[in-house]
């Protein structure tokens, strides 16, 4: 049994890796190949090419690879129609994956996405194409099944993987010891994001921030963690140009335990705000891009909310500063409302503990059977 797949960023990487070994643990024989990333390659797949070629973001940075991008999608289609996989699985990604799968689709491979586009905030016409480009789509979250439904889609809501892995009760202490950190202190975790481009604009406000924040209390030690050698040196770079003198630890794929070890987070929008939820923690979410790029977005754009928690949630639990708004002395007064009123974070962990709950709920079928079957439904 073949399957091809492709992941273009981080997240991407984790939730195909936690596929592969799902998918081995029911069907050892299963080989797998396409584009991953390190933790799917060590799941066994065999990645065709490096994932960082994909590894773009905005409505305007794109464009400037998009001749990269048109010909590696032609390859990686080639490929898969001279070495037909039984199914193919695109990941995330839509922009790169929902075109590759219209096309493998119509060449008769069967085709699921995994991870919904955010259809339902924005460019909702884009459900017309995934409707033609797939024959399942498997949703992290509830709300995205319901959505699909309503334009019937073939859907399963699967739950997250992340609330699965992450437990219901955090173990702090656990976590600063598997960091050799101050087993005792208070820290403020830094998470500017996976993505070269997040490092760029979220980088010089959080470390900012951070300065204001031991202004005020000097006790506070600060952590940060990055998916990768690169982004760490980016972050490195930025941190020696703008708080050289930060009590900053910094860690390389620990984002786990800086979540777990943390007190309060700094987090660009993303699935770390989702991650960092599960960990139970208060958090800022920011998230900056550039001016043209935010332009557009606010006339796309369909959603109250940017942050998954508060998507959830329905309702601005945890603030949310988005483009100007993301200045340091707006998420230093945040980050230090959590640290000075610890019955404001009881109440959220609490939250946090119900949407963790809910997310738990997930698809009667496992991601394995739902995959197989629509194999075997294939094959007639």
């Amino acid at each position: 049994m073949k399957i091809g797949i492709l992941a273009g960023e981080a997240s991407g990487d984790l939730l195909g890796a936690k596929l592969i070994e799902a998918l081995r643990q029911q069907y050892p024989n299963v080989q797998v190949e396409g584009v991953g990333g390190p933790a799917m390659i060590a799941a066994g797949c065999t990645s065709l090419f490096d994932m960082e070629r994909l590894n773009v973001m905005g409505l305007i940075e794109p464009l400037l690879r998009l001749p990269d991008l048109i010909k590696l999608r032609k390859q990686i289609y080639q490929h898969f129609i001279q070495h037909r996989p039984d199914v193919f699985i695109g990941i995330d990604a839509p922009d790169f994956n929902l075109g590759l799968e219209y096309k493998l689709r119509h060449a008769g491979i069967p085709v699921i996405h995994y991870v919904s586009p955010s259809v339902w905030a924005w460019r909702q016409y884009r459900v017309r194409k995934i409707a033609q480009a797939v024959d399942l789509m498997l949703t992290l979250l509830p709300f995205e099944a319901t959505f699909y439904r309503k334009y019937h889609v073939p859907v399963y809501y699967v739950g997250h993987p992340l609330a699965e892995h992450i437990p219901l009760q955090p173990d702090q202490l656990a976590a600063r010891r598997a960091l050799g950190i101050d087993e005792h202190a208070t820290y403020v975790a830094l998470l500017p994001g996976s993505r070269r481009q997040e490092i760029h604009y979220m980088a010089e406000p959080f470390l900012l921030a951070a300065k204001q924040i031991a202004k005020q209390k000097p006790t506070i030690h600060f952590i940060t963690s990055h998916i990768n050698e690169k982004r760490y040196q980016e972050f490195y770079d930025a941190y020696q140009q703008y708080a050289p003198d930060l009590p900053l630890e910094f860690f390389t794929r620990r984002a786990h335990d800086v979540m777990a070890a943390a007190d309060v987070v700094m987090v660009t929008s993303g699935t770390a705000t989702l991650e960092t939820m599960l960990y139970k923690k208060p958090m800022v979410i920011a998230y900056r891009m550039s001016r043209f790029t935010h332009l557009l977005a606010k006339l796309l754009v369909k959603t109250p909310f940017i942050g998954l928690p508060n998507l959830l949630a329905n309702a601005e639990i945890v603030p949310e500063l988005i483009q100007d708004a993301v200045r340091p002395d707006r998420i230093a007064h945040h980050v230090l409302n959590f640290l000075n009123h610890p019955e404001h974070v009881r109440i959220l962990e609490n939250k946090w503990m119900a949407l963790h709950q809910e997310l738990l709920k997930s698809s009667s079928h496992s991601i394995p059977d739902l995959i197989f079957n629509l194999i075997r439904k294939s094959k007639g």
